[in-house]
């Protein structure tokens, strides 16, 4: 039987919680470059490309040889920032979430096809030029089923970095939780979608509800994948 949410329901404007973790729940961010690089590949796939602009810049003749190398890969790049948007994420040491929402019905398969074999092949040459898989399996995708669900999975996404002693605000794990409370402003992310719903939340603020101990037990409940054991 194949293993829970690895075969997937895409739909046109669904919105997806996406996770993977490394096999047998190795480490795949050992230090600050691997994050930063996961992030770098986020943001390359998910800013929009200005085509036109990268095309002019080949025909600069003062382009050096590795400014000439690195808009030939951006012009290679593939470029999902119109057909999908990121409305949450956290990196932590052997796993990642992602929430998202696809415009089109393949969008997340390539997008995720793009991300992970790049990540992986990267992972690999660093770390002892290592050969193999670096996730368990296929990553998992789930199909949010209501704006409840929404907003307690982008709260779970934001409270998983949670580090003894400091605050969800100062937690050393990459999370898009910043970006919420308007301290960075990452233009890949979109926040916006969630936050307009908190006039209808019972809550005053975004912050207040991520950071309510009390909503643990109905968060987790509202969130069925995360049976799970990451």
């Amino acid at each position: 039987m194949p293993a829970k949410n690895v075969i997937k329901q895409y739909l046109v404007n669904g919105y997806y919680h996406l996770y993977n973790r490394g096999v047998e729940k190795r480490e795949i961010f050992m230090d600050k470059q691997d994050e930063g690089v996961f992030l770098s590949y986020l943001k390359e796939y998910l800013t929009p490309k200005d085509t036109d602009k990268l095309h002019m810049a080949l025909s600069d003749s003062r382009l050096s040889y590795k400014e000439r190398v690195d808009v030939e890969k951006l012009l290679r790049i593939n470029n999902f920032s119109s057909s999908l948007d990121l409305l949450a994420y956290c990196l932590m040491g052997n796993h990642f979430h992602l929430l998202v929402r696809q415009t089109n019905e393949r969008t997340i398969e390539m997008f995720m096809r793009s991300l992970c074999t790049r990540y992986v092949q990267y992972f690999n040459k660093r770390h002892g030029n290592r050969v193999g898989g670096l996730f368990q399996s296929t990553y998992k995708a789930v199909l949010v089923q209501s704006e409840e669900q929404l907003w307690h999975l982008s709260r779970y996404i934001h409270r998983n970095p949670a580090t003894k002693g400091l605050s969800l605000v100062d937690c050393p794990r990459p999370s898009s939780y910043q970006n919420y409370l308007g301290l960075v402003n990452q233009v890949w992310m979109k926040p916006g979608e969630i936050l307009s719903y908190f006039a209808k939340s019972g809550f005053n603020s975004y912050q207040s509800f991520v950071e309510n101990d009390v909503l643990e037990e109905e968060s987790l409940a509202r969130i069925p994948e995360l049976l799970m054991d990451i």
